[in-house]
């Protein structure tokens, strides 16, 4: 349980760039030695009452801490961090609490405005709340690698990058309150009021709305970053994202879920079914009726799971032997909820730089095509897409860092990226020569970090 606290006081603007500031406690660090308590033990923070969600606007700040980060939960990171809960809302527009970690690099901002990257972490998982960013990143906290959010552990390395290069970072619990994970509509809200709330925390320092603001996110973390992209006109047009970066793109559920069936992503697909079912009643009440005995009693299992333990848990499954029917992801219901998860319902106006392994096992290149070819479509998008010919799912991750660095700041720096799309094939993005700078400044950042200096000192 969290030890209670005396709090500090800081002004928090209170409406997303819609209302006055409201002074608002924010809770001092928890003292050396205290770990923090896990989502479940901690309803003040993760579940404030109803009525004080509705009483807010999206993106509002209910309440804040500061906190300890640290590398795989035992490394300290030298960098201010904080936690926000806030108001977002879900696919229905009804109120729902949500958190985001923040974090700002050390020392002055030289004299520029603060820009501002929302990283996405592949949570990749449907289980409990403890498997999400806001509990793993803290200091103290159970190490990734034994409570198994391992993807989280290992991603940290890119904000902590990108906090070294002086940008300050948001890091959203994007699948909600109730762990959906897959239901990208929902993931994409919460990732904009995330954006919302940090922008209107004051000891971040940033410009409000017109702070440049960058999404980054890859596989279960394109979820919410492709998603947040298509919304970003309809839900949140006051937000100046200049950019957008996402990788292994899950562009359409249905496709990946026919991919996987029988091989060793088909447990990971199912976990992105049974938490989008947490989003949409009509999908829980159909896989209720037509799931086996054997996989309720197995999704019993891995709810209690976060990603490297759930993923073993039905591998290699023909997916037609644990439902009653022949085709369990065709009919009236599955298809109009597959259809509102998959992206290309809009095109966005923020600049996208989008690539993929080809092939890949988990995501099928021809949906990520697709969606591209229906951005492209469109004579005012501006798309850079490029398909990795010597990488794979996993791999691709890590090879395209600095190419995506190196755009990221290209974006923040006001390098203009006009109209039109851009279609590559790379052997490797790892050999891109223009690119390699950035791995030199990104081994850089975490020397500094593993060697407790100040991160991000302009």
């Amino acid at each position: 349980m969290a030890v209670a606290i005396a709090a500090t006081w800081s002004t928090v603007l209170a409406g997303a760039g819609r209302a006055e500031p409201t002074p608002l406690p924010v809770q001092p660090v928890l003292p050396p030695g205290v770990p923090p308590a896990q989502p479940q033990f901690d309803p003040a923070f993760y579940d404030p009452p109803a009525d004080v969600i509705a009483a807010k606007q999206a993106g509002e700040i209910i309440a804040a801490r500061e906190v300890h980060l640290g590398f795989e939960a035992v490394l300290p990171i030298n960098v201010d961090a904080w936690q926000l809960s806030f108001r977002s809302t879900d696919h229905l527009d009804r109120p729902i609490a949500a958190v985001t970690t923040v974090m700002k690099p050390r020392g002055g901002d030289g004299g520029q405005p603060w820009n501002l990257l929302s990283y996405q972490f592949a949570t990749d998982t449907s289980g409990p709340r403890y498997c999400s960013p806001s509990y793993v990143l803290q200091l103290g906290a159970i190490p990734p690698p034994l409570i198994g959010s391992l993807l989280v552990g290992t991603e940290f390395l890119l904000p902590i990058t990108a906090a070294g290069a002086g940008w300050v970072v948001n890091m959203p619990d994007f699948d909600g309150p109730n762990m959906a994970f897959g239901a990208g509509p929902l993931n994409g809200r919460i990732t904009l009021d995330s954006i919302r709330a940090a922008e209107n925390f004051v000891p971040l320092g940033l410009s409000g709305v017109a702070t440049k603001v960058a999404l980054a996110g890859y596989s279960g973390g394109a979820i919410p970053s492709g998603h947040a992209a298509e919304l970003h006109p309809s839900y949140a047009p006051e937000l100046d994202i200049v950019g957008v970066v996402e990788g292994g793109i899950p562009a359409d559920l249905r496709a990946m879920v026919k991919l996987a069936n029988g091989n060793l992503a088909s447990g990971l697909l199912l976990s992105g079914i049974l938490g989008a079912r947490r989003e949409y009643a009509e999908l829980a009440a159909y896989l209720d009726q037509h799931m086996s005995p054997a996989l309720k009693t197995l999704d019993s299992v891995k709810s209690g799971l976060c990603y490297l333990y759930s993923l073993p848990v039905l591998p290699f499954l023909p997916y037609e032997q644990m439902f009653d029917i022949a085709d369990p992801f065709h009919g009236p219901v599955p298809d109009r909820v597959f259809d509102e998860l998959r992206m290309g319902h809009a095109v966005p106006r923020a600049p996208m730089f989008m690539f993929n392994a080809n092939p890949d096992w988990v995501v099928p290149i021809d949906s990520v095509n697709r969606l591209v070819d229906y951005y492209c479509s469109d004579p005012e998008a501006r798309v850079v897409y490029t398909r990795d010919h010597f990488s794979e799912h996993i791999t691709a991750e890590y090879v395209a860092v600095a190419q995506e660095l190196v755009w990221l700041k290209d974006r923040f720096d006001g390098v203009p990226m006009t109209a039109g799309c851009e279609i590559r094939d790379e052997g490797s993005m790892l050999l891109d020569p223009a690119s390699w700078p950035a791995w030199l400044q990104s081994a850089g950042t975490l020397l500094a970090a593993a060697t407790q200096q100040p991160i991000g000192q302009r």
